[in-house]
């Protein structure tokens, strides 16, 4: 095992993937000579040359669609968008094209492209550098959507995503590239060589995509969450000293109900956390399924956390981050309330 926060476990994934299958190629913007702005790609384009490590123009729709013509042609591409919120120009590329050419062939093509986006708030990147647009990809059939909240999970989703057959959008919470981070802004994130998920087989293995991870578990209450989310979901949980389970979904698409579900009626109390905007946010997905598979088990109604129906503000970006004060109200409205069997 070695010591390694995202940033490195995801590069250790590309190179792991690329040294083992020669039809993997890395396309986007300064993915290259620079590394990435992120410094993902970092030492890449070095040691296997500007063919399979190629920097693209500022064209997201463009980065997207050279990629499904490379994987129709028999490549393992794996695109970069530079940040999330530059994700929208490539929507038409990923729902009319990327996520249908299986269907509209009736099988005879397949289409692998990995979809790499780092996303979320917190790094003062105010509206146009903070999204979390994860939601809008969960509703395109044909893709699979992919969110990691630690290093070791990072590195064998990636690897599993490129490796697979399947279109993946694969977002990375870049708020926690460096270490886990509990919600306040006030606060540094630990670093990841002093947090046992930091821990990273330096070879190759995988983490099965539609598999959701219990971080902790517990009876009082189950908490749903991914992402940076599950930090500060366990910092909430531990302010109130609340015996929480804690599910990191980790897969949005599809989706391990069957793990969600199983919490749920043991605990009979569900709270949902994401950073995302709350209207039509995958919340609302999971607790329609909760309500419908869980209903005469629950002893509460199920409560959301999410970020404001707003841009991501940048002068207010600690109070629409959704800290562990409001997942601890949320908590502490699921545990007061009376249930039926009661």
């Amino acid at each position: 095992m070695a010591r390694m926060n995202m940033i490195q476990a995801l590069n250790s994934a590309l190179d792991v993937t690329m040294a083992r299958h020669r039809n993997v190629v890395v396309i986007g913007e300064d993915v290259g000579y620079f590394g990435g702005v992120f410094r993902v790609t970092e030492g890449l384009q070095k040691k296997y040359g500007d063919q399979r490590v190629l920097d693209s123009p500022i064209a997201e729709g463009g980065i997207v669609g050279a990629a499904i013509g490379m994987a129709l042609n028999g490549l393992k591409p794996v695109a970069e968008i530079q940040f999330a919120d530059y994700i929208y120009p490539a929507i038409d590329q990923i729902a009319s094209e990327l996520a249908r050419i299986r269907y509209r062939s009736a099988g005879d093509f397949s289409c692998p492209v990995t979809i790499r986006a780092p996303c979320g708030g917190g790094i003062r990147g105010g509206q146009t550098h903070s999204q979390s647009p994860e939601a809008l990809f969960t509703h395109v059939s044909g893709v699979q959507v992919v969110m990691p909240a630690n290093p070791y999970d990072a590195k064998g989703l990636l690897i599993a995503a490129i490796e697979g057959d399947n279109p993946v959008l694969f977002f990375e919470p870049k708020r926690i590239y460096n270490g886990p981070f509990d919600g306040n802004p006030n606060k540094p994130a630990i670093p990841w060589s002093e947090h046992p998920k930091g821990e990273v087989p330096e070879g190759h293995y995988t983490v099965p995509i539609g598999s959701a991870a219990t971080v902790k578990t517990g009876d009082d209450v189950t908490i749903i969450t991914y992402g940076t989310m599950v930090f500060v979901c366990e910092a909430a949980a531990q302010l109130l000293g609340i015996d929480a389970e804690i599910i990191d979904i980790r897969s949005m698409s599809p989706l391990d109900t069957a793990t969600i579900t199983a919490s749920v009626k043991r605990t009979g109390r569900c709270v949902i956390a994401h950073e995302a905007t709350r209207f039509s946010g995958f919340g609302a997905e999971l607790s329609a399924t909760i309500q419908e598979e869980c209903f005469w088990h629950l002893e509460a109604p199920i409560q959301r956390v999410a970020g404001w129906d707003t841009p991501y503000p940048h002068a207010f970006e600690w109070e629409y981050f959704p800290g562990p004060a409001r997942v601890a109200l949320a908590l502490e409205t699921v545990m007061e309330s009376k249930g039926a069997t009661e």
